[in-house]
């Protein structure tokens, strides 16, 4: 399988950040990390074998990124909007740099389908609501969609406007309308150990409320009690969902 590793230019991060490529070509995949992950957890968590065929047979691409979360989400000295600026920094970097290196890699524009676990999949579900001009789908394993439990401090704009559970239900107008025709979200979660004591279960039914409320296309997928909260449960679920979206 072809694997290549770009050190991209990320100014807003005041240096570079990697991004891992699996594949020829095929549907771009952007895979975001679990908390402070890195590019090489879909790899060496064995995420990659499990959907190896779909890779080497030309219908999907992978683009593995590293996280900043360390620098942002989790700066525990820091207040929540704070970190939330700071994450600004990464999606900036994100939207302006990987995705245009996945387009150029591509031989041009084209829907890139974002993927995570845990807080990976918040990393998902964000982008593809905040650009789905970019990232119109989202497959979200094990998510947890409110970022104010985080920290502490006053929640501003930053904060607000990087918090699914807040923005979302207060979307209308034409944005809304827009998001209605152009995003669909999967979000998929267990029902086992430890989906319950991070939030993820309780998180992903409220989330997938929220959506239904407003009309955005998503679907909701609860497994069984015997699915927990980790690779083996993920790697699962994504060879159930994977194939559909290429």
């Amino acid at each position: 399988m072809r694997q290549d590793v770009y050190n991209l230019h990320a100014p807003s991060l005041g240096g570079e950040g990697t991004v891992i490529a699996w594949g020829d070509w095929g549907r771009p995949v952007l895979v975001f990390p679990s908390e402070q992950g890195s590019p090489w957890d879909f790899q060496n968590n064995n995420m990659l074998s499990t959907i190896s065929d779909l890779v080497e047979g030309g219908r999907v691409k992978i683009y593995a990124v590293e996280s900043f979360d360390a620098g942002s989400w989790v700066r525990k000295d820091l207040p929540l909007e704070q970190r939330a600026q700071l994450h600004g920094l990464y999606e900036d970097w994100i939207v302006n740099q990987v995705a245009q290196l996945i387009f150029e890699d591509c031989g041009g524009p084209q829907d890139i389908l974002t993927m995570g676990c845990s807080f990976g999949a918040y990393h998902a579900a964000n982008f593809c609501l905040k650009h789905a001009n970019l990232f119109p789908q989202a497959l979200c394993m094990s998510g947890s969609y409110d970022v104010t439990g985080m920290g502490w401090g006053e929640r501003g704009d930053a904060t607000y406007f990087n918090n699914p559970m807040d923005y979302v239900q207060h979307l209308n107008g034409d944005h809304l309308g827009w998001l209605q025709s152009r995003a669909h979200l999967v979000l998929v979660c267990g029902q086992g150990q430890w989906e319950d004591t991070t939030g993820a279960l309780e998180g992903t039914k409220a989330f997938a409320g929220v959506l239904a409320s407003k009309g955005i296309s998503h679907e909701l997928d609860l497994w069984g009690h015997d699915t927990p909260h980790d690779w083996p449960s993920w790697r699962r679920q994504l060879a159930h969902h994977m194939p559909r979206f290429c």
